[in-house]
């Protein structure tokens, strides 16, 4: 009965949804021509908010519980789980005064209104995961750009998304290339939980009334530990706090 009603609240989301990307696809390239980056992140912001919002379609409950002291002016490496494409708008707008950066497959950046213009313009890092030379060439750059300007990257150490919600195991080369060309950086963790279940009907419809949430832990100096118990603390710390 559920999945019955969730038919036209799902369509609703998704026409507002392919609306949003439409309009805001010039409306970005026209604040990046006239305006530069910071008018382009503006530009970026706003679109998210409305896409986050736009889950109110669905019955959704959105909380964002962050009780940590976060730096400022040092660059971020925002480590989560993945459980769905409904985590990156969160995070890009909850998150938004450290500007994220995203590490994603490059297949997103092209063919996408909005998504493929920001990806591209924005400062994320494109990766061929089929071509291990490019991708670690990508995340280096990232790591770069974040130490040079003090902003973030985002990367979800699992690869692809977890469709169960229980994590996959964590890989360590990207986060160990952020690392390591992003020296004084800190590493945020961040867990999410049952974002899995907007495709828990194999996407279409998405389900009604999912309490989606995202923990932010305490931060971590990077050079503060040697890489390997970074590591094992961070993936422990993120997926201590999944349920399932």
């Amino acid at each position: 009965m559920i999945k019955i009603l969730a038919y036209i609240p799902t369509l609703l989301y998704l026409l507002c949804f392919g609306l949003l990307l439409v309009i805001f696809h010039p409306i970005q390239w026209l604040c990046l021509k006239l305006g530069g980056y910071e008018a382009h992140k503006k530009s970026v912001d706003i679109l998210n908010f409305f896409v986050v919002y736009n889950l109110l379609f669905l019955g959704t409950r959105i909380t964002f519980k962050n009780k940590q002291i976060v730096p400022e002016n040092v660059p971020l490496i925002i480590v989560s789980n993945h459980q769905s494409m409904n985590d990156i708008p969160a995070l890009i707008w909850f998150l938004r005064k450290y500007h994220p950066k995203f590490v994603s497959k490059k297949e997103l950046g092209k063919g996408i209104p909005s998504i493929s213009f920001n990806l591209k313009h924005g400062g994320s890092a494109l990766i061929d995961r089929k071509d291990g030379k490019q991708a670690i060439g990508e995340i280096m750059k990232l790591g770069k750009y974040i130490e040079e300007n003090n902003r973030s990257a985002v990367i979800f150490p699992e690869g692809t998304r977890s469709r169960n919600g229980k994590p996959k195991r964590f890989s360590e080369n990207g986060l160990k290339m952020l690392v390591k060309y992003a020296p004084s950086a800190y590493v945020l963790p961040v867990t999410i939980n049952n974002s899995w279940k907007f495709l828990k009907y194999d996407g279409f419809p998405m389900d009604l009334g999912v309490h989606l949430k995202f923990d932010v832990h305490k931060p971590i100096k990077a050079n503060s530990m040697e890489f390997d118990d970074l590591f094992k603390k961070v993936e422990q710390t993120i997926t201590s706090k999944v349920v399932v």
